[in-house]
């Protein structure tokens, strides 16, 4: 049986997911950020996480060479942010954007549920997408704040009352 990829995206978006914003620093470039929803842990001894970046990407080979990257794991108030980064026709994407940066120049944003800075353990091929595992060295996260997620191709919300 052959799935039609239309489909197949259908279904999986039927699958509620949280998003983030992965930030990383090319040598020699100035930094940037791709907006991902494909985010999830992977092991707790060590701490890995993974996201999965489409190879058709117009920043695929900077981000797989960046030896380090952070991840921001968007509040439901940071709508703009998703959008800003969804796109790589974004036209001063940084603007008006508080981040932090780190010894290596990868820049964290700010406000944030919480953020991860890894150092790239593996790149894994994964179909037309490649899986980027990396190795979390410091993380910070906050209590308070709902996600900004992703359900069947749009933002959603969770109600109040649902946080723990």
């Amino acid at each position: 049986m052959s799935i039609d990829p239309r489909t197949f995206r259908s279904a999986l978006g039927c699958f509620a997911t949280g998003i983030a914003v992965v930030t990383v620093c090319p040598e020699g470039e100035e930094p940037f950020g791709i907006t991902v929803n494909s985010l999830a842990s992977v092991s707790l001894e060590p701490p890995l996480v993974l996201f999965c970046l489409a190879r058709s990407s117009r920043k695929y080979q900077a981000v797989v060479a960046c030896r380090e990257f952070a991840v921001t794991i968007l509040a439901e108030n940071q709508r703009d942010h998703s959008a800003r980064f969804a796109t790589s026709d974004a036209q001063h994407p940084w603007r008006d954007i508080a981040a932090d940066i780190t010894e290596a120049g990868t820049p964290v944003l700010a406000g944030g549920l919480a953020h991860l800075v890894c150092s790239r353990e593996a790149v894994h091929d994964g179909g037309d997408h490649a899986i980027v595992v990396g190795r979390v060295r410091e993380l910070d996260w906050r209590s308070e704040g709902l996600p900004l997620l992703y359900f069947r191709g749009r933002y959603a919300r969770l109600e109040e009352g649902t946080q723990g």
